[in-house]
């Protein structure tokens, strides 16, 4: 179990380190929680969507780097079920397997007898210093030719030995989730340790495998904004109980003030989460029970997927200019929090790019 008293006692030392603490690290191999979609054959947990989702919201409220790390980390175990199962076996049965990679395709694989030589480089890889197995996109090239936009792409794994990880992560939230760049030059990638998303090759029993891989990762990300604005507005409403006394004295309307506006986004904020989890779980029980979620479905929990992150980011913005010269200081939990959610909703899967309807 990982506590809030742990989690936050490693939270400033992260920060400063840029790495996961350790200890975390090993109670989220106890608790399974890089294999949530990994078959249980394999040693894993093969939660439902909506459950799992509950964990990647409880693990951001409760840091946001542990947060990130376990939806990326748990994420990769989608995989599972489109190598061959053997191959699945050797490389997610590991009690620490745990993957980082990229969906970019941005390498080249170049096709050789039993195998392929990849080059390329991937931004982004979070987890980078502990990952078991790296996966990336590349576009594929045969004999002589150059591979171009319209290349075919292949997902491809490489081990931790292949792989150049560049130390370039520097965003200024999640700070600690060493999203750095991966690079290889010229590797061997057996036939094998290759894979089609759009080939499923075993654990057809599992419903995770045929839930549409774009709602299931907007989900994902939803659920992390919605833990962090959860502890962003546990924060707020500490910092106001604690200067209640100081804010009467100068300024008599303050408290009050900042106490109904918080109290107003506490509500917003489980209004959203109660739409989106709605939504979550009727998608999920359509798929469970062997039916398929249709374009219109999809863009449904897209959109209240997207309405969810912006809400969790509503609710620290209408509140931080309230806050006080302490929530600027980088070194406080408040600052730090909102800066890990701008992060995670700045994500392309959470951002829409269409003109909202009044």
């Amino acid at each position: 179990m990982i506590t809030e008293e742990m989690a936050r006692a490693c939270s400033a030392e992260m920060e400063r380190t840029r790495r996961l603490d350790p200890g975390l690290l090993e109670a989220v191999h106890e608790l399974g929680w890089f294999k949530l979609f990994v078959p249980e054959e394999l040693g894993g947990r093969m939660l439902a969507l909506p459950e799992a989702l509950e964990v990647f919201e409880e693990a951001a409220r409760l840091d946001g780097n542990l947060g990130w790390l376990v939806t990326i980390g748990s994420g990769g175990g989608m995989f599972a079920a489109y190598m061959e199962p053997e191959v699945a076996r050797e490389l997610f049965s590991p009690r620490a397997a745990v993957v980082a990679g990229s969906g970019a395709p941005s390498g080249v694989a170049r096709k050789i007898e039993g195998g392929y030589t990849v080059t390329g480089s991937w931004k982004y890889c979070s987890g980078s210093s502990y990952a078991t197995l790296f996966t990336a996109n590349c576009r594929i090239a045969y004999g002589e030719a150059e591979a171009d936009e319209e290349a075919p792409i292949r997902s491809f794994v490489f081990l931790p030995e292949q792989v150049e990880i560049v130390p370039d992560w520097n965003a200024f939230g999640l700070r600690a989730t060493e999203s750095h760049t991966m690079r290889v030059d010229r590797i061997f990638v057996p036939e094998e340790r290759t894979f089609d998303l759009g080939e499923q090759k075993g654990f057809r029993d599992y419903a995770i495998y045929r839930y549409p891989f774009l709602p299931f990762a907007e989900t994902s990300f939803a659920a992390m904004a919605l833990g962090l604005a959860r502890h962003f507005l546990d924060e707020a409403s500490g910092l106001a109980e604690a200067n209640k006394a100081g804010w009467e004295a100068a300024q008599a309307h303050r408290y009050p003030f900042v106490r109904q506006r918080t109290d107003r986004m506490e509500t917003e904020w489980a209004q959203a989460r109660d739409t989106f989890y709605r939504a979550v779980r009727e998608s999920w029980d359509q798929v469970e029970h062997g039916g398929t979620l249709t374009e219109e479905a999809q863009r449904l929990v897209g959109q209240i997927s997207k309405q969810a992150a912006r809400t969790a980011v509503g609710c620290a913005g209408e509140l931080f200019p309230y806050l006080g010269m302490h929530a600027v200081m980088e070194d406080t939990t408040i600052n730090r929090i909102w800066r890990d959610l701008h992060t995670v909703a700045h994500h392309v899967l959470l951002v829409s790019f269409e003109e909202e309807k009044g």
